[in-house]
């Protein structure tokens, strides 16, 4: 087993309990005669540790021993009976204080060839730091793996398609039902987008401390159904929304009022709870399956990444046809229903998995680690540094030590050792509000660096947010009927999904093998996907104001009593498929940047941090609506009520402009970070 980082004689006590209640348990396991008696000081935390691995492996090797086949397999069900009188230790006492800590072992161990016949049975019946349902170390061949992945890749399809088909249409229920002015609804859906991807930061500190990936996944499952019930009775019934308008009075609408609109808030923001709970664990919790230190599961894991993002794409796909043909065409309440049957179907396939899947304890949240670095940094911003760097505070060991750096130096403050840390340290207590390592400092230091490529690469998704927004609203004013099958304004997504999938078959099919076979290298880097992405994002938009001065046009050469314009919105085609490649660029790369550059003990937050990107590009569409209508709203409204009397064609103008400049920004960051990594290496 992986020695922790934290809590060594808190886990050796739990391993060792373990193995004494089973072996309780057990009437198979026999006493071995050939023995070799060792006894054990234990009078240091390093002691400790060793006894309770020395007593894990001692309960693993008679478990083998006590099969009659002497197969390498192990069952809860074969245990029930006596304690092997050959290990004899009171551990619940013998490892609670320092002064009570010695015991004889009897190792049934007897020479070395036993001793390395105990590592290979560890290695391959059990999972390192993985653990069944019941709280055992969780056997290799009846738990993880592509079967227990499965259900947790059906759960995200399921996740994806409920809230892909509520978000891509909802525009049109603001605008059309909640009789909503078209930029008020377009915020509303942004800020809703932007605050569920940031409620992951929350879902993830549960996670990470309290709850663990199942419960928080299985909880806020529940949570996200809940809300999908909550807008279909919304849509349901005649008191939660406004009347109808007049046909003969198109402008003459009544808006939902305050109880409408609180209903439909509640239901709308339960499903983002729901959302932000999810995304922060499924991924984690899929990966969790496969163990990193087998070669095979550690392929198989590579695997499941790209099928992840493939079942997004999936369950996206679906939703903008399927489900969105539904709401237009049968009634949007079914919509509605169908997302929660959905999510109910997702519930009910997780939970059937439960005895296969692979647990991991909670570790506690890096997020509480960056802070008490940071908290303990400015506790000792008047202390000067030690003549001798190598006198800072460190624990970890040699192997799991990061080198320490003269970047961000103020924060090396946190590791040094004034007169209160050493009495602490003495009494065998840590404070680290007030006392961090190098290596914990070193791994905040990693995750600031990586900021600048963090902040450049938000306003891509300012441009993804006018693909479900203004866009949709574009297409809903246009011709899009095929024959006499008439396609729904939202259902247009599907170019950008196609794009995605598209994009990301060409860089691996065609791009990788080409790069491989002239440089060596496995494709396009992380900084070099982003980059292109956000160059495609810029010509999206542009083409995307072309095509919105054109349909302008067109209607204001039309009677304002028609609804549809004659211009085919198969025009808007061009901007969705730019900024699907766009987004399949970008969101690989900052995955794979977002996780390669950051320590290995904050792969969670890192996770995070890139979902926080999609949250704030969000955001940053609802500040530049609320700009805009402030600025031209005693002139030309840019975005008004009615899009065919407005000028959306400045505004993408405007994000184009913006990504540019943005743009700039991301070469100068992603420069500097690459020249700061090269020095780090040399």
């Amino acid at each position: 087993m992986e020695k922790p980082r934290q809590g060594i004689s808190t886990w050796a006590r739990a391993q060792g309990e373990w193995m004494r209640n089973e072996l309780a348990k057990s009437p198979k396991i026999t006493t071995l005669n050939d023995v070799v008696c060792e006894k054990v000081e234990l009078t240091s935390e390093n002691d400790r540790y060793l006894f309770g691995h020395i007593l894990w492996k001692v309960a693993l090797y008679s478990i083998r021993r006590s099969q009659t086949d002497d197969r390498c397999s192990y069952s809860r069900s074969t245990f029930n009976g006596p304690t092997d009188p050959m290990v004899t230790c009171n551990v619940e006492e013998d490892l609670t204080s320092c002064d009570q800590l010695k015991a004889q072992l009897f190792v049934s161990v007897k020479t070395r060839k036993d001793i390395m016949s105990m590592e290979a049975i560890e290695g391959t019946m059990f999972v390192s730091a993985a653990l069944d349902y019941t709280g055992a170390p969780a056997n290799r061949s009846t738990t993880g793996g592509w079967v227990s992945a499965a259900s947790i890749l059906v759960v995200e399809l399921c996740e994806r398609l409920s809230t892909m088909a509520i978000a891509v249409n909802l525009v049109t229920y603001l605008v059309g039902t909640m009789h909503l002015p078209s930029s008020t609804s377009s915020t509303i859906i942004t800020n809703w987008s932007g605050i569920s991807y940031l409620f992951s930061l929350l879902g993830g500190v549960l996670a990470d401390s309290f709850l663990g990936r199942y419960w928080t996944i299985a909880i806020f499952a529940n949570i996200h159904m809940l809300g999908s019930c909550l807008l279909a009775i919304s849509a349901v019934l005649p008191n939660l929304r406004p009347p109808p308008c007049n046909p003969s009075l198109p402008d003459d609408c009544k808006e939902a009022n305050g109880l409408q609109m609180a209903v439909f808030y509640i239901s709308l923001y339960t499903i983002a709870v729901g959302l932000g709970g999810i995304k922060c664990s499924v991924s984690g919790f899929g990966t969790d399956q496969f163990d990193e230190k087998d070669e095979k599961e550690k392929a198989q894991m590579a695997h499941f990444f790209n099928r992840f993002y493939f079942f997004i794409s999936i369950g996206t796909l679906l939703a903008v046809t399927v489900f969105i043909y539904i709401q237009d065409r049968v009634a949007r309440v079914w919509g509605y229903a169908c997302c929660s049957i959905i999510m109910l179907l997702a519930i009910a396939i997780f939970f059937s998995g439960t005895r296969r899947y692979r647990y991991k304890a909670c570790l506690g949240s890096p997020i509480i680690q960056i802070l008490q670095v940071l908290v303990a940094a400015v506790r000792k911003r008047k202390l000067k540094f030690p003549a001798d760097m190598q006198q800072l505070h460190e624990t970890h060991s040699t192997e799991s030590r990061i080198a320490p750096t003269r970047q961000l130096i103020c924060l090396d403050r946190a590791a040094i050792i004034d007169d209160d840390d050493y009495i602490m340290i003495e009494s065998g207590t840590q404070n680290r509000w007030r006392l961090c390592s190098v290596t914990e400092v070193e791994e905040v230091k990693m995750m600031t660096r990586i900021l600048p490529i963090w902040a450049t690469t938000i306003m891509y998704y300012a441009i993804h947010a006018q693909m479900i927004t203004f866009a949709v609203l574009q297409a809903s004013t246009m011709e899009r009927s095929i024959g006499s099958f008439e396609i729904p304004g939202a259902s247009f997504d599907a170019f950008f999904i196609g794009a995605i999938l598209l994009t990301l078959a060409i860089h691996d099919r065609l791009i990788v093998p080409l790069l491989k076979k002239k440089k060596g290298t496995l494709g396009l880097t992380s900084t070099q996907k982003m980059g292109l992405g956000l160059f495609i994002s810029i010509i999206a938009m542009v083409v995307a104001a072309i095509v919105e001065a054109r349909r302008l046009k067109v209607a204001k050469s039309t009677s304002s009593t028609n609804s549809i314009l004659p211009i085919s919105a198969f025009l808007l085609a061009p901007q969705f498929v730019l900024a699907g490649a766009a987004e399949g660029l970008v969101y690989t790369g900052q995955l794979d940047f977002f996780l390669s550059e950051s320590p290995k003990g904050m792969k969670a937050v890192s996770t995070s941090l890139f979902l926080t990107t999609i949250s704030f590009g969000f955001f940053v569409s609802s500040v530049l609506v609320a700009i805009i209508r402030r600025v031209t709203e005693g002139g030309q409204n840019w975005l008004p009520a009615n899009l065919n009397h407005g000028r959306l064609d400045l505004f993408y103008g405007l994000i184009a402009l913006l990504s540019a400049i943005n743009l700039g920004f991301y070469l100068l960051s992603a420069k500097w970070f690459l020249c700061k990594k090269i020095q780090r290496q040399n």
